[in-house]
């Protein structure tokens, strides 16, 4: 059991959310998740991009960099192959993650990078004003859709199971032990994990993104096969209830295993030059089970 406590994690910067906001949720769960993970502060590193959600690396006691808008990703990415035995986190909106940044998803999920994704989505572009966002739903009144958004919403869910993520869950910031418990499994899965966080907005939402949340989700039971691909879709087309917990889930080499697989056949057919790079480039680092 671990001995590590939550506060342990916590940085003197006070975060600068609206009273209310869903992302204090979300640090919570965070702080949690890592303190169950039981791993020295030093092993870990969050990464983000632009935007309210992206404030969060500033707020935890581990190593952190906060990236321009919608390149949490491939900074991530880089670090995780760059040094393959820290735990990796990237951390963002639904603005930041599926409109500026959305084109970096599937090819991450591609190659399987053993990294895990908080997609924090509150469906508006909070920090700028309220104007529509790629989840904003649609008809919605925003700042720059004065008689109600055209536009039809992403689903995050739908978009990560299509590109194949290896590991899709969905939490709530409502229940902070709940979606501790899916950011455990997700450091915990050999691959790329995605989870998407309904995070209510107060400021532009009200308390009616929390009744909403409250009222439309429900947590998948012992009868949903995360292994099963056609279960996770049709999990994933609900649309009048919002399915929580851990969607899809599949088991399949990461990016680090196919290098290091890589690595001992460039050996075996005796490719002196492309040797030495790889002996540079991939040390014989442990495959995380």
């Amino acid at each position: 059991m671990s001995t590590v406590k939550p506060q342990e994690f916590k940085k003197g910067t006070k975060p600068v959310w609206c009273a209310g906001c869903g992302n204090y949720g979300v640090l919570s769960a965070v702080y949690k998740a890592l303190a169950q993970l039981d791993m020295p502060k030093e092993n870990i590193v969050l990464v983000s991009g632009i935007g309210c959600s992206s404030r969060l690396p500033g707020y935890v006691n581990a190593y952190g960099f906060n990236a321009v808008h919608g390149r949490a990703l491939p900074i991530a990415t880089g670090v995780k192959l760059a040094q393959p035995d820290l735990t990796v986190l990237a951390v963002g909106g639904d603005g930041d993650a599926l409109a500026i940044g959305g084109g970096h998803i599937p090819h991450v999920a591609r190659r399987n990078v053993d990294i895990t994704y908080l997609i924090m989505d509150n469906s508006i572009y909070a920090m700028t004003k309220g104007q529509v966002s790629p989840t904003t739903p649609l008809d919605d009144i925003t700042s720059s859709t004065a008689y109600g958004s055209i536009d039809e919403p992403l689903d995050a869910v739908s978009l990560a199971l299509a590109y194949d993520v290896s590991f899709v869950a969905r939490g709530f910031s409502g229940d902070v032990e709940h979606l501790a418990s899916l950011i455990v499994e997700g450091v915990h899965h050999p691959g790329f994990a995605l989870i998407h966080i309904i995070s209510p907005c107060v400021t532009w939402r009200g308390q009616k993104g929390y009744e909403e949340a409250k009222h439309r989700t429900f947590y998948l039971d012992d009868g949903h096969d995360p292994t099963d691909k056609a279960q996770a879709i049709k999990a994933s087309l609900e649309r009048d209830r919002i399915p929580l917990g851990i969607i899809y889930r599949q088991v399949r080499p990461t990016y680090w295993d196919r290098l290091l697989k890589q690595r001992v056949q460039v050996k075996s057919r005796g490719v002196p030059a492309l040797a030495e790079v790889f002996d540079h480039f991939v040390p014989s680092f442990p495959s995380k089970n």
